[in-house]
């Protein structure tokens, strides 16, 4: 199948709809950087496509193009439902504007989201992605990727979601240095301490008695 898309790309043939169609989700995987540049984004409107088993490139090229694809589609949720497939590549600014569109996006599409944009998103923009589904939240907070990016958040801000998370970083503590002492001299090398420093008074009163003798 890889050697089949490369020929036909190598052909100067363009990735459209029915090519896409043709590849489909089992095979989009296969598709190397410059294949995925020969997609034309239009054609995505008419492609079903599911690229949440491809790398992390993949995921975050196909969804340039569908953004692009969709750009025109402003209402949602259709904008929402025509983008949904391609999420995991979207970075943290485009899901921050999401948040503000009240998606109510999924538990399991929220855990799958690009790892460095999922932790940019503050308490309050994953309770407005979340919508009606941030009580599902909870059930995840010891597992990863969400036990993580609690980890990151004030706690204070946590609670302000009202669905019982805990571990947060906690704030209003001071730190408490013990300073370090040198630790004490052991028995011999006290006594040469005190040989030394009582030297001088030694000499001193050696000196004296020989010459009043």
């Amino acid at each position: 199948a890889s050697a089949a898309i490369s020929r036909y790309v190598g052909l100067n043939n363009t990735l459209n709809a029915t090519a896409l169609s043709a590849i489909g989700t089992r095979y989009v995987c296969l598709l190397n950087s410059t294949e995925l540049e020969a997609i034309e984004p239009s054609s995505l409107r008419l492609a079903s496509l599911n690229p949440s088993a491809c790398s992390q490139d993949t995921k975050n090229t196909l969804y340039e193009k569908a953004k692009k694809a969709f750009s025109g589609q402003h209402v949602f949720p259709a904008y929402y439902e025509l983008i949904l497939p391609y999420l995991e590549g979207a970075p943290g600014e485009d899901l921050k504007a999401l948040s503000q569109a009240n998606v109510n996006m999924n538990i399991s599409t929220f855990v799958s989201l690009r790892r460095d944009s999922l932790m940019s998103l503050t308490p309050a923009e994953v309770q407005g992605l979340l919508g009606l589904n941030l009580p599902d939240l909870a059930k995840w907070q010891y597992r990863s990727p969400v036990r993580e990016w609690i980890q990151v958040q004030k706690q204070s801000q946590l609670e302000q979601l009202h669905i019982g998370l805990t571990g947060g970083t906690q704030e209003g503590y001071i730190n408490l240095i013990t300073p370090k002492f040198p630790a004490p001299s052991s028995a011999p090398g006290g006594a040469m301490a005190m040989a030394l420093h009582l030297l001088p008074a030694l000499l001193l009163s050696s000196l004296m008695m020989s010459i009043l003798s």
